[in-house]
């Protein structure tokens, strides 16, 4: 009894840790084939809960920091301290603990107590006695309980005391249904679920990691694309002050009045567009911040290289068929295997269910032996065994009735909910195949877009000084020249985002190496031309007849 009270609360999280975390390293090995470093631990996990004040909590969201991070620092720092992440962590941890429970449920247990009394009666006789009870019980798989006890009086046994109270008794009892509760496909049933759902909460954290990953990456890439057109939006404000400046020397002798006016408005006009596109990536760094759960007050700076870094890369021409992607996700995305196992769950729930509104038709035994007028004896020749059958007819089960006919409706249901996962995943995969193709067409066009418009304006330029061209010449040509500089860097960005995504979804990418978004991960699908594949041309478009299929 002492040692027991000695567990601490601390040995006790400690050994709920160690159980949980050896359950899910168990279930990624066999669901993932890898395991990985897991831990739902927080700064605040090792203080003690009376310690942590909300001013501390409010002191650390002020911020007033100022740091520049990189894009594999954003990453980390979201691994770590995101909020929607450290709630998936705990989902699989809280889900394997619960496993813990229902394993320990077919496990032997030990109980004991012991109650001290002490007695005096009218004949001034005096006595006390200290009872004490020990037992262990275990359900079994088969859906059976088996159970012994021992009992006696710790203070009779020395003083020897020939009561007949006093004796010990030891008993063993059996109970095993034959009929309904019986087998371990039944009676187990609660255990074989809980361990398929930590599996379920594995894979689904797999498939999340790789999504929630990606999601920190287009955010990052998403601000430095903002920020590339804030500079694109100032330089065409500066470019267009020079042009309205220019316009107003001309007018003294050259150029009508209404072309400056021209100039200015554009001017004027080219001044909202940068305030707006300002604001905007002011309001787009704080929604990084919260993703990073970083606090507002910060000021944060991103590394431009990263973008540098994605303009190196060669875009990589996707080889792969709507067919033929579908037919690779489903053996590869791990939340696909989890409806298809959820269906089998559905299944083995009917059976179960089926099986309730059997009969009890119920084996019992039981045996006991009691100590001899001496105490400290047990005549093998004296005991006490009974054994039986037990046969309870179903003559009312209208609870069963219902969980089984709600068994065989959420069997319908789980047809049609994979059936729609089904079309829903082959209906992103079309979608991504799309994106990435129009996000390469599209890169290829700005590409050419951009050399012109850079051509425009400095032919443009030298036209208006020799007074073959008017002011509205120059601000045309400057306002297409910034677009299609901005629609340059949203097509980089738009297509190694969309092929991250395709990853994502054919449920192979790899997030382990450093820098993932710039290793070489090659999308699935033939390395060389087949005969009859459409190819991708950038000069080229659909007609509206082919596309409407006519």
């Amino acid at each position: 009894m002492l040692a027991l009270a000695g567990c601490t609360s601390s040995q006790q999280r400690k050994a709920a840790d160690k159980e949980a975390y050896r359950i899910i390293q168990e279930k990624q090995k066999a669901a993932t084939g890898s395991t990985n470093a897991f831990t739902i631990d927080t700064p605040y996990s090792g203080r003690k809960p009376d310690d942590i004040k909300s001013d501390e909590i409010l002191a650390q969201r002020s911020g007033g920091v100022r740091r520049k991070i990189t894009l594999a620092d954003a990453l980390d720092m979201a691994l770590k301290s995101n909020r929607s992440y450290q709630l998936r962590k705990e989902t699989v941890y809280l889900t394997a603990l619960q496993l813990t429970r229902d394993r320990d449920d077919f496990k032997p247990h030990l109980f004991g107590s012991s109650a001290a009394t002490g007695t005096r009666e009218t004949t001034a006789e005096r006595y006390g006695t200290v009872a004490n009870h020990v037992s262990a019980s275990d359900v079994l798989k088969s859906g059976g309980r088996v159970g012994i006890a021992v009992a006696n009086d710790f203070l009779r046994y020395f003083t020897g005391d020939p009561r007949p109270s006093a004796a010990s008794r030891v008993t063993i009892d059996l109970f095993q249904p034959l009929l309904r509760g019986a087998g371990s496909g039944i009676a187990a049933e609660s255990l074989t679920q809980s361990e398929r759902n930590v599996v379920y909460e594995v894979r689904s954290f797999s498939q999340y990691q790789m999504q929630f990953a990606v999601d920190v990456v287009s955010a990052y890439f998403r601000l430095l694309q903002q920020k590339d057109a804030v500079r694109n939006e100032y330089n065409n404000y500066n470019n267009l002050v020079l042009a309205r400046e220019r316009a107003e020397a001309l007018s003294r002798d050259r150029l009508p009045a209404f072309q400056v006016d021209q100039a200015r408005q554009d001017e004027l006009r080219a001044k909202v567009r940068y305030i707006s596109t300002a604001d905007s990536y002011v309001a787009a760094v704080d929604r990084l911040k919260l993703l990073l759960a970083l606090p507002l007050g910060e000021e944060l700076m991103l590394e431009d290289a990263d973008l540098e870094d994605l303009k190196k890369l060669a875009l990589e021409e996707i080889r792969l068929s709507d067919a033929e992607a579908f037919s690779f996700t489903i053996a590869k995305r791990l939340d696909l295997l989890n409806e298809i196992d959820r269906f089998e769950d559905s299944k083995r729930r009917i059976k179960v269910a089926a099986n309730a509104l059997k009969a009890d038709l119920n084996f019992l035994a039981s045996a006991s032996l009691a100590s001899d007028e001496d105490y400290n004896r047990f005549d093998i020749n004296k005991y006490k065994a009974s054994a039986g059958l037990e046969l309870n007819l179903p003559f009312w089960r209208l609870r069963e009735r219902n969980s089984f006919r709600s068994a065989l409706v959420s069997f319908e249901r789980q047809v049609r909910s994979l059936s729609q996962t089904f079309d829903d995943t082959k209906n992103e995969l079309r979608q991504d195949l799309r994106a990435v193709q129009q996000a390469r067409q599209n890169f290829d066009i700005q590409k050419l877009a951009v050399e012109l418009a850079d051509k425009r304006v400095e032919s443009v330029g030298l036209l208006l000084l020799a007074g073959r061209a008017q002011i509205r010449d120059q601000l045309e040509a400057a306002s297409a020249q910034v677009q299609a500089r901005n629609a340059l860097t949203q097509a980089l960005v738009d297509f190694h985002l969309a092929r991250l995504n395709l990853l994502v979804d054919l449920g192979v990418l790899d997030t382990a190496p450093q820098k993932f978004w710039l290793a070489d991960q090659k999308t699935p699908g033939p390395a060389v031309d087949v005969p009859g594949r459409a190819k991708l041309d950038p000069d080229s478009v659909i007609p509206p007849d082919k596309l409407f299929g006519n």
